[in-house]
């Protein structure tokens, strides 16, 4: 079963609820929804037989096949019986385990096999709606995959992993038409993971063991065939599309290593997180973020007993046009790491006195604009046939929402807007001429500078030199001590700092 391209399901579900009365579905009109879907990924399910037993339809030996480059997946479900309940739905069950088999090439041509076992005991699936319009609500006590065995290039491998998914449940809608749909929500309230690996010939070991708590997914998407996808220019301009949202609780996990004699080991507690993705024939986005993340490391071949880190918050998000086009698109641009910490022995090394502050430092940098491509970046033959040198788009605004960076007891913080005049590259050689200001503030630069000239870090003469930029580019603030604000303005196809026309 497989899910995945979600939409949020609350107004289906209203949908669902309004048609009820005269909604149904049969067993097999469900297991050919099945074979198709399954068709959508490039997958293939084949039956041993299937037989009519009263209200059930009886699909023994349920085959799966499904290859990919450099690889291949194959399992068998023993029995998976759809049973009609009389009221217009059908209750799915099937054997409460069966085995997979991944087979895969790796770069260097040799082959190698996974042997894995999924088991699921008490897996109920509920499917409703109608033939053109089926839902599937599901709920699983527990789903664990094990690996049965390990060989690389003919040899065993020493291997143990297990996942253990705790409390799974959710549903997919699947809209057939001339082009079908796919909605999911997922959740569970936990998952644990285990993992050992040995390599006796080169004396080395590896262990991780984790868990995960409330884990919950919303996708949703248009489906294509597996051959359509192979084109995806021609794929998304056909209307393919998909996007989702992720997100995880509280996770924590711990790890060794021991090659040859040298050891390392570490442990590492997030409080959450997430991810979301999406992308249609405009524009594509990926996105993620970790909150209250530690992490700490000790091996022998550390220089110090331990190596700590902690951050606050990691984030990012990319957003960008995705197709050629006559009118820009949004784009969007954002990083964040804040509150970062490294541990004193890091510091000691290079800091033994202490002379630099060790406050957390942050980076901040958050931007949004428009641009578009002059050519069809999802296309090879047009990117490939590009002249050396010539930039395959055009930026036409920028505005930096945030810009932060604090770090070492100094700290420079700013904002700004600018447009861009695509057909003058030469004002500012080869950049589109700009329009617009930049406003910065900077605290704290001259006492950074001077523990560096103490530390021996910075040369004198580079100090005076950096001074003197700051003195060209920016000004005191009044009433603040060690502070300074400039402002960088691109006017009149000339470059101003605090006024002054530098260019």
């Amino acid at each position: 079963m497989t899910l995945s391209n979600i939409r949020v399901a609350s107004t289906l579900a209203a949908l669902l609820l309004s048609t009820a009365a005269q909604a149904q579905v049969t067993a097999e009109q469900v297991w050919q929804d099945w074979k198709d879907l399954s068709a959508s990924y490039g997958q293939t399910i084949t039956a041993g037989s299937e037989n009519r037993s009263g209200d059930t339809l009886v699909v023994s030996g349920m085959n799966i096949n499904s290859t990919f480059e450099g690889g291949s997946v194959q399992g068998t479900v023993e029995t998976v019986n759809f049973r009609e309940l009389g009221d217009g739905t059908v209750e799915v069950t099937m054997s409460p385990e069966y085995p997979l088999t991944l087979n895969v090439t790796g770069e260097d041509g040799k082959p190698a096999t996974v042997e894995l076992m999924v088991r699921q005991p008490g897996l109920i699936l509920i499917a409703g709606g109608t033939d053109a319009e089926t839902r599937y609500d599901f709920n699983a006590p527990t789903v664990k995959v094990s690996v049965v065995s390990v060989t690389s290039d003919g040899k065993p491998v020493d291997a143990d992993v297990n996942l253990d998914i705790t409390a799974l449940s959710g549903n997919y809608l699947v809209t057939k038409g001339e082009m079908a749909k796919l909605a999911s929500d997922l959740r569970a309230e936990g998952m644990t993971f285990q993992m050992s690996v040995a390599d006796p010939a080169a004396s080395s070991t590896f262990s991780m063991n984790g868990s995960v708590s409330q884990l919950a997914g919303k996708t949703e998407g248009t489906l294509m065939s597996a051959e359509a996808m192979t084109d995806m220019a021609a794929a998304l301009a056909a209307g393919f599309n998909t996007a989702g949202t992720f997100s995880f609780g509280a996770t924590s996990y711990d790890f060794s290593v021991d090659e040859a004699g040298q050891t390392a080991q570490g442990n590492a507690t997030l409080a959450g997180g997430g991810l979301k993705f999406g992308m249609n024939a405009d524009s594509l986005e990926y996105g993620g973020d970790a909150r209250d993340v530690a992490l700490k490391v000790t091996g022998s071949q550390l220089p110090f007993p331990e190596l700590a880190m902690n951050y606050s918050q990691a984030a990012f998000n990319l957003l960008m046009p995705l197709s050629k086009s006559e009118t820009p698109g949004n784009f969007a641009l954002m990083t964040r790491l804040v509150d970062f910490t490294i541990s004193d022995a890091v510091w000691d090394m290079v800091d033994p006195g202490k002379v630099l502050p060790r406050d957390p430092a942050t980076l901040i940098i958050d931007t949004k604009g428009t641009a578009k491509w002059l050519v069809d970046i999802m296309t090879a033959a047009e990117t490939e046939e590009l002249p050396e040198g010539t930039v395959p788009g055009e930026l036409h605004s920028l505005d930096i929402s945030e810009l932060l960076f604090k770090a070492l007891g100094a700290e420079i913080s700013g904002k700004g807007a600018f447009t861009f005049d695509n057909t003058d590259l030469v004002t500012f050689q080869g950049m589109p001429a700009p329009t617009g200001t930049l406003d910065l503030k900077i605290l704290g630069a001259n006492a950074l500078l001077d523990k560096l000239i103490s530390l021996g870090f910075v040369p004198e003469d580079q100090a005076m030199g950096a001074r003197m930029m700051m003195g060209l580019f920016a000004k005191p603030i009044d009433g603040q001590e060690d502070a300074l604000t400039s402002t960088l303005e691109f006017k009149d196809k000339g470059f101003y700092a605090n006024g002054q026309r530098l260019q």
